[in-house]
């Protein structure tokens, strides 16, 4: 008896088509926001550093002579990037930015008088000289705006704005230092106004649609502010204001 074994017939599997998955990008402003975290802790110690009660009426003094020439600048880069915005006629972006800019530049006007007046009532007048670091401050960002790009100057925007006065520190440092309300309007409004300023800067950032280039030119413009800054902070936190 011969047996014949049939081999069984191999059936190919079926295929399952599988979607290729698509990751959404990632917002530009949460990308900024991503990357300055990390500077949030080095930032709240310097400030921390710079508000302590020994000597505070004498360092609020230094820290609004300070601000007063860094505040003075606002309006002076906001202008000039929006021009440099109108330069570049075929970029729809650099439209977008530069309305954005004249429109930041009318919301931070006459804020460094807001500073003298505080000087004033606290009995004392703006710096001769202005600090270094905020020479280097401002300075950074007109270099960025010539010869970058004038959108980098964001990164600067959305950190000062960022870290702006809490609400409750204006109350806390007038009676610590016993100076009159009147050397306190800045820290106020700014109090109140800079969270508003801050999400238009980052509604702005993303309805531009940066490329790649230009998000890491904000971002860079960005950390290396809120170096600068931490570094203003802590210099104005030594006794002798870090400033000759």
């Amino acid at each position: 008896m011969n047996a014949t074994v049939t081999a069984p017939t191999a059936t190919a599997p079926t295929a399952t088509a599988v979607a290729p998955t698509v990751t959404a990008p990632v917002a530009a402003s949460l990308a900024l926001r991503t990357k300055l975290t990390p500077t949030a802790p080095v930032l709240r110690a310097a400030t921390a550093a710079l508000w302590r009660p020994d000597g505070l009426r004498e360092r609020y003094v230094r820290y609004l002579a300070a601000m007063h020439p860094l505040v003075r600048a606002s309006v002076p880069l906001l202008v000039r990037a929006a021009e440099r915005c109108a330069a570049a006629s075929d970029d729809p972006a650099a439209r977008r930015l530069a309305a954005y800019c004249l429109r930041h530049a009318e919301e931070e006007r006459d804020h460094d008088a807001w500073l003298l007046d505080d000087l004033a009532a606290a009995g004392a007048g703006p710096a001769a000289v202005p600090h270094p670091i905020v020479v280097e401050l401002a300075g950074a960002q007109y270099y960025r705006i010539e010869h970058e790009h004038p959108v980098a100057l964001l990164g600067y925007i959305a950190v000062l704005e960022g870290n702006a006065p809490g609400p409750r520190l204006a109350d806390r440092l007038a009676e610590a230092t016993g100076l009159p309300d009147g050397a306190f309007r800045t820290l106020r409004e700014h109090a109140e106004l800079d969270g508003g300023h801050l999400d238009d800067l980052y509604q702005v950032f993303d309805a531009l649609a940066p490329s790649p280039a230009r998000q890491t030119a904000v971002s860079v413009s960005a950390l290396h502010t809120a170096n600068l800054l931490t570094r203003l902070f802590l210099s104005l936190a030594e006794d002798n204001g870090g400033h000759p």
